[in-house]
């Protein structure tokens, strides 16, 4: 499900510790992949995101101040998985990349759907915490069909040190409702960047 495995690896896509709900497109990201980007890809809840890094169907976005893909704190990412089709393909696809989270020793928080209607295939919701010796970072991934194809929506939170224990629980408990919620309501796909 989450082929960007690794914790710098586990890009973990980002969701917003503010309202996704009300995020506009401010324009997609020019230039190649590897400079700075210097317009925002997209902002959530006065947050402005940027494109920091793309491979195949992945793109990853994070806040000015943090484009150091080894030290972040915020991450969306973007995923698309265009082998699945349908409702079908894509709960398979959310049940491997669970799978793919337990294998690198996730700890799994939460795992809820919202069924389908007779408008739009089932969605998928699947939060984990990955503890690091350096880092622990909290990972909200959304699974819904955009445009014929599968896509997910990472939101990606680190906290660093060798004690972040505390400090994340903490977190998770004045922000981890609201992501949920706000997780499933966010209606804005993110354009990939565009590149010369």
């Amino acid at each position: 499900m989450i082929d960007h495995i690794g914790i710098a690896g586990i890009t973990c896509v980002a969701v917003i510790v503010v309202q996704i709900g009300t995020a506009t497109l401010l324009g997609d990201s020019q230039g190649d992949a590897s400079k700075k980007a210097k317009e925002p890809a997209f902002s959530l809840a006065d947050v402005k995101y940027f494109h920091r890094y793309s491979k195949d169907d992945q793109h990853e976005y994070t806040p000015a101040g943090q484009e150091d893909l080894n030290r972040w704190t915020d991450m969306i990412t973007t995923h698309k998985y265009p082998q699945a089709k349908d409702g079908g393909g894509l709960a398979s696809v959310a049940n491997a990349v669970l799978e793919n989270y337990k294998a690198h020793k996730a700890m799994v928080l939460k795992t809820s759907s919202v069924p389908r209607t007779p408008e739009k295939p089932a969605e998928h919701l699947i939060a984990v915490l990955f503890p690091r010796p350096e880092f622990i970072e909290a990972v909200f991934s959304r699974f819904k069909m955009h445009e014929s194809a599968g896509v997910a929506i990472i939101y990606s939170h680190r906290v660093y040190g060798k004690k972040a224990g505390n400090e994340m629980s903490a977190w998770l408990q004045k922000n981890g409702a609201a992501i949920d919620k706000r997780m499933m309501e966010w209606t804005v796909m993110p354009k990939p960047p565009t590149t010369k």
